[in-house]
C-alpha cells in the first residue's frame, strides 16, 4: 500500500515539474502556451533545484516499482518517455542548442566574411577607438552572445542579440566590478532573457540589469536601484555590410562557422532551420510568432523598425523613414538631454548622438563630425528593434519627437 502511494506520488511530482520545465523554458512551447513572466523567472532562478527534485521523485518511483512491485510496468515505461521529453528537450535546447559564444567567438576579415555575408545584409556594430566589430544578424541569431578574451580594443564587451526583438546591444558583462556569467535561458515579451549564473538572477536584455536589482517605484522595471547595478552599454548601431566595408575596411566580422563535432553539427543544422523559419515569420507577419506580450500600441504597425532611447522616465523612438523625411537630421530632447538623430545614406545607418554644441545641428557625418565639433554616440540606443517590443518595455514612449521640449512631438 505504502509502495503504491510512493509510486504514484513520485510519478505526479516528476511529471508536474517536467511539465513546468517544458512550459517555462522549452521556448517552442510559447508558440502554443502563454507563459506568465513570473513563472518563467521562478524557474530560471531555480532550474537545477526543480530538476533535482523532479528526477529524485522519478528515481524514488523507480525504486519502489522494482524493489516492491509498486505500480504498473506500462506506466513506468510511459513515465520514462515523458520525462525524457519534458526534461531532456528544454535542457538540450537551452544548454546545448542555445550555447553562446561570449568567450569563444571568432572574428574574420571582411574578405573572409564575404563568403557568409551578402552586401545588403544588416550587421550590428560596436566600435572602440576605431576598432570595429560587425555581427551579421544571421550569424549571431542563435548563439545570441558573441565576444572573446581579446575584447574590443582591450575592453570586455560582448554583443547580445535577440532575434525575436531584432535587437542587438553591446554590453560590458560586469556589475560594480564583478564579472557576470551570462547564459541564454529564454525569451519573454519577445525579448531575450539571460541569467547571471553567479547569482541565478534573470536579466532582460533590453534593460541590462538583474531582476533583483530593479527599482521598486512605478518606473522600476526600466531602472535599476542605482546606475552601477546595470551592465555598461556600448554604442551599438546598425548598417549594411557594404556600409561597414566602407566605414571600417580593417574591421572584423563575426562568423558562426559549423562545429567539427558531427553530433553538434547535425543538432545545429536542425535548430538553424527551426530558427530561420520562425524568425522569417516574425519579420513577415504582424502578429508575434510567440505572443506573450502584455501591451500593444497601435500608433505604429507591430513590425516597424524603431530606434529608441530612454533617460529616466522619458522614452522616445524614431523610425528611419521619418528621419529621412526630415532631411536626414532631427534635433530632439529626451529626459532633458539634447540629442541628434541622423541617417547617413552613404553608410546606410541611422545613429543617435549627444548634442553638446549648445544649439541645433544640421550637418553630421557617420563618424559624428559636425561643423561645431565631434559628437559622441548615445550608448543606450536600442537600434532597429520591432515597435511592438519597444512599446512592451517602454509603454509611455513618445514617437518621432522633434524640438527641445517634451511637448513638441510628431507622430
Amino acid at each position: 500500500m505504502l509502495g503504491n502511494i510512493v509510486f504514484w506520488l513520485g510519478l505526479a511530482v516528476s511529471l508536474a515539474i517536467g511539465f513546468l520545465y517544458f512550459r517555462d523554458l522549452g521556448d517552442v512551447s510559447q508558440m502554443l502556451i502563454r507563459v506568465k513572466r513570473e513563472n518563467m523567472l521562478r524557474f530560471i532562478r531555480n532550474e537545477y533545484r526543480f530538476i533535482a527534485v523532479g528526477l529524485a521523485a522519478f528515481v524514488l518511483m523507480t525504486i519502489v516499482h522494482f524493489g516492491f512491485g509498486a505500480g504498473p510496468r506500462g506506466v513506468w515505461w510511459a513515465a520514462i518517455f515523458l520525462c525524457l521529453v519534458l526534461y531532456g528537450f528544454p535542457y538540450v535546447w537551452v544548454h546545448v542548442g542555445l550555447r553562446n559564444q561570449k568567450n569563444s567567438a571568432r572574428y574574420y576579415s571582411i574578405d573572409e566574411a564575404k563568403d557568409y555575408v551578402s552586401p545588403t545584409n544588416q550587421v550590428i556594430v560596436i566600435e572602440n577607438n576605431g576598432i570595429a566589430r560587425a555581427h551579421p544578424q544571421a550569424q549571431i541569431m542563435r548563439p545570441h552572445l558573441a565576444g572573446n578574451d581579446e575584447g574590443l580594443d582591450g575592453e570586455n564587451v560582448i554583443m547580445t542579440y535577440c532575434a525575436m526583438a531584432n535587437l542587438g546591444i553591446g554590453y560590458t558583462p560586469e556589475v560594480e566590478g564583478q564579472k557576470l556569467e551570462l547564459e541564454v535561458l529564454a525569451q519573454h515579451g519577445n525579448n531575450l532573457v539571460l541569467r547571471d549564473n553567479r547569482t541565478g538572477e534573470p536579466i532582460q536584455q533590453i534593460y541590462g540589469f538583474r531582476e533583483a536589482d530593479a527599482a521598486p517605484e512605478a518606473n522600476g522595471p526600466a531602472c535599476p536601484l542605482r546606475p552601477s547595478l546595470a551592465m555598461r552599454p556600448w554604442p551599438t548601431f546598425r548598417m549594411t555590410f557594404r556600409g561597414f566595408q566602407k566605414a571600417y575596411p580593417q574591421g572584423a566580422v563575426f562568423v558562426n562557422k559549423p562545429p567539427s563535432n558531427p553530433i553538434l553539427y547535425l543538432l545545429d543544422l536542425v535548430l538553424e532551420m527551426v530558427f530561420s523559419a520562425s524568425i522569417d515569420r516574425q519579420h513577415r507577419e504582424a502578429k508575434p510568432v510567440m505572443d506573450n506580450m502584455t501591451h500593444y500600441d497601435e500608433r505604429l504597425p507591430n513590425k516597424t523598425y524603431v530606434w529608441g532611447v530612454n533617460f529616466g522616465d522619458d522614452a522616445v523612438c524614431w523610425t528611419d523613414d521619418f528621419v529621412v523625411e526630415q532631411g536626414n537630421v532631427v534635433n530632439a530632447e529626451v529626459g532633458g538631454q539634447p540629442l541628434l538623430v541622423a541617417w547617413d545614406p552613404r553608410y546606410e545607418s541611422l545613429g543617435v548622438w549627444y548634442n553638446d554644441t549648445s544649439g541645433p545641428v544640421t550637418e553630421i557625418d557617420f563618424f559624428g563630425n559636425t561643423p561645431a565639433g565631434k559628437l559622441k554616440r548615445v550608448e543606450i540606443l536600442k537600434p532597429g528593434l520591432f515597435w511592438h517590443v519597444w512599446a512592451e518595455y517602454f509603454p509611455h514612449t513618445d514617437i518621432n519627437r522633434v524640438g527641445t521640449g517634451v511637448d513638441q512631438k510628431a507622430a
